[in-house]
């Protein structure tokens, strides 16, 4: 058996790509000789009794199929998934699969870049899980796991935090005590940075130019929801922190918020910090304020007259209005704005508040290409408009297969 921390020497072509939740396993199975997909899938529920894997083979028109019955763990919930893989004739054993890619959220400062993982590598992984505690441990759990149905494969951690470590210490670092700080890694991480990587490199191809000569601002806005200012193909600055919590307004996480908010929280209403930690994650942003967290709900209800979603959309796009004037800022020159993910995909009203009243900054849209749906990047700015404007569907599974195989294949022409 070959040495699993090993990448292959075979050309085999096809990535499995995994995304393990605390509850979930969301997979694509992608050919790399041309980035088509093969099969897609999402196993959702795990550990319940209403457990459920919806599976969508790609290729020779196949159906999707749906299993709903108690999946105990992830290795079951991964086992399940090579079943259904292996139905379509895909299965983990194929002699074509190269390299399984894994989402992991928080790589820290050691990671810059895809890593082939290793026992030390999983040990980092692990001791930064207090950092990371929603995600990390279910990374972790993905990981061995695929490694016991494949030990001879390589796999690949792709971190949403590699992007984001090209950023200067100056933007990098919080104004706390240094000591303290360094002792328990206290600094401006990131997250998204998949997602980021990959929507200003086809910004860059939408203006036709090369990434490392242009300067964007992505905002990648979903349910949770990321700014990042991006210089030549690297990224300055972030609007998430040391965890997912900081920065934009998201569907149920504050953002930015002073941070004696806590300490008042605890002193004069005697919440605990569980309690508080749960108000400002689950309990806050959208959902805290309207009681909706779903875009497409709160511009109903805005229709309808509704007070309360109009002030918690306002909010919205005026905490997204500073992040892009801040960028702008900090770029110094800014070639585009790219809006991306669910809510910058699809919520045109979204991507017109956020730029109005920015006209002397070069920004506009055109109402008729705002308006147009499409799952293809594309431009909404009018042509006079100095500074381009953007969507871009986001594709981090494709980021993540095609660093992943990269990756494995570099190994193997060394």
């Amino acid at each position: 058996m070959s040495n699993p921390n090993t990448p292959t020497a075979s050309r085999a072509t096809r990535v499995l790509v995994l995304n393990s939740g605390s509850s979930s396993v969301k997979y694509q199975l992608l050919d790399m000789h041309d980035g088509a997909r093969m099969a897609v899938g999402l196993v959702e529920r795990i550990g319940e009794e209403t457990s459920r894997l919806v599976h969508t083979p790609l290729t020779d028109g196949g159906e999707q199929r749906e299993r709903t019955a108690p999946i105990a763990d992830h290795e079951a919930a991964l086992k399940a998934v090579a079943e259904e893989l292996a139905a379509d004739g895909l299965g983990l054993d194929s002699p074509e699969l190269a390299a399984i890619g894994h989402r992991v959220v928080h790589g820290g400062l050691k990671f810059s870049a895809p890593t082939v993982i290793t026992d030390e590598v999983l040990a980092e992984v692990e001791r930064l899980v207090p950092v990371a505690p929603l995600h990390n441990p279910a990374n972790i759990t993905g990981i061995r796991t695929a490694q016991a149905l494949r030990p001879d494969l390589p796999q690949v951690a792709v971190f949403d935090t590699a992007f984001h470590t090209t950023m200067p210490e100056h933007a990098a670092r919080y104004a706390i005590d240094a000591e303290t700080a360094d002792a328990h890694r206290i600094r401006r991480y990131g997250f998204h940075g998949t997602s980021h990587a990959y929507v200003s490199r086809k910004v860059a191809q939408l203006l036709g130019k090369d990434p490392a000569e242009v300067n964007v601002i992505v905002l990648h806005l979903g349910n949770g929801a990321s700014a990042s200012a991006v210089a030549g193909g690297r990224c300055v600055d972030t609007s998430m922190g040391l965890t997912p919590l900081e920065g934009l307004v998201m569907g149920t996480r504050s953002g930015d918020i002073d941070p004696a908010v806590v300490f008042h929280l605890e002193r004069v209403a005697g919440m605990s910090t569980d309690e508080i930690d749960v108000l400002l994650n689950k309990k806050s942003g959208l959902v805290g304020l309207c009681g909706d967290n779903d875009m497409r709900e709160i511009r109903r209800r805005i229709d309808e007259g509704d007070q309360r979603a109009q002030l918690a959309f306002d909010i919205y796009i005026h905490r997204l209005k500073k992040y892009i004037g801040a960028y702008y800022a900090v770029l110094g020159r800014v070639d585009a704005v790219a809006f991306t993910a669910g809510v910058g995909e699809n919520a045109a009203p979204v991507r017109e508040a956020a730029v109005a009243g920015l006209e002397e900054l070069g920004l506009a849209v055109d109402a008729g290409l705002n308006a147009v749906r499409s799952g293809e990047p594309r431009l909404i700015s009018p042509e006079y408009a100095r500074v381009a404007v953007a969507v871009v569907p986001t594709d981090e599974e494709l980021e993540i297969a095609r660093q992943t195989y990269s990756l494995v294949n570099s190994a193997v022409d060394d």
